[in-house]
């Protein structure tokens, strides 16, 4: 590895609750299972230490018993905190609930992940050869967004930016100053539609390499079908690793941390995204949200697929 997965994104610690069906309005369901685990930002920290990555994670986090849960989390992944822990309140709650196909649906109450200052992301130095994992959910908090406004601008790295799910709910204005300092935009494919504007996802994956810079890439993660993968203008679809799902929480984060370690490693980036469609594919037959494999199951994987 020749650089760092520096992530500015948000850990929360996910309350996952599986569930035979989503409750009606006003109508309550009995889970079937509950746990507290760390997720967020920490699902695709995992997945690049796991592959190899050396990574740092440059984002805020709180006092309290899911702040201490989540920075034991990234000690074990070997996970270095650049921030020191913040006084005045606890890491944010995400409540995902997993139906029995393996789909998920979540509820987040922000805490101290969402208050990143602009002067404590200013005292991280990145270098050429790092790439800043950048979230789609710290445009949406005021301090972390202002920050990372302030701090994109000066930094050599490359930038991996995965929208997430609530990407509608990002200003436009926002993006377009965001969008020309990335490097690898990833997303699902129903934000790419959302993104682009378009209802297939082959023609977003070409709107949206539009809005970069001419050398930049757009993943567009397609699920059993893999990704289609979009640079200098062309499309090329990487195949995916059909699997039986247990649960997708956290799928999308593994293909984005694999897919940041293998580039640090040097990959080319249809190499990568094979990997990652690959550790995507071993995460969901897991329950989640940090499935990620590590690299040696991975190389097993692809080796028996071979």
């Amino acid at each position: 590895m020749s650089g760092r997965l520096v992530h500015t994104g948000q850990v929360v610690l996910d309350l996952v609750m599986r569930v035979p069906s989503l409750p009606p309005t006003g109508g309550d369901v009995l889970a079937e299972s509950t746990e507290l685990l760390p997720g967020g930002g920490f699902n695709v920290m995992a997945a690049a230490a796991r592959s190899g990555a050396e990574v740092v994670y440059a984002g805020a986090h709180g006092t309290g018993r899911f702040a201490d849960q989540a920075r034991e989390a990234l000690r074990a992944e070997r996970i270095e905190a650049a921030q020191p822990q913040q006084p005045d309140s606890d890491n944010g709650i995400c409540v995902a609930l997993v139906e029995p196909g393996g789909e998920r649906t979540f509820v987040t109450g922000v805490g101290a992940e969402g208050r990143l200052l602009p002067e404590q992301l200013a005292q991280v130095r990145t270098e050429a050869a790092d790439i800043v994992y950048l979230s789609g959910y710290s445009l949406l908090h005021p301090s972390n967004r202002e920050a990372l406004l302030a701090w994109l601008p000066g930094i050599r790295s490359r930038v991996l930016l995965d929208p997430c799910p609530l990407v509608a709910d990002i200003p436009a204005e926002v993006l377009d100053a965001v969008l020309p300092s990335v490097d690898v935009l990833s997303c699902n494919a129903d934000e790419a539609r959302v993104l682009a504007g378009v209802t297939e996802a082959e023609g977003a994956a070409g709107k949206l390499a539009g809005r970069l810079s001419g050398s930049a890439a757009v993943v567009v993660r397609d699920g059993p079908s893999g990704c289609l993968l979009t640079v200098g203008g062309a499309t090329q679809r990487i195949p995916g690793f059909p699997v039986t799902a247990v649960d997708t929480n956290g799928a999308g984060d593994t293909h984005c941390g694999v897919l940041a370690a293998m580039l640090l490693e040097g990959a080319d980036l249809p190499t990568a995204a094979l990997r990652a469609n690959a550790a995507a594919a071993l995460s969901v037959q897991h329950r989640g949200p940090a499935t990620a494999p590590q690299r040696g199951e991975l190389d097993e994987f692809l080796t028996g697929r071979a």
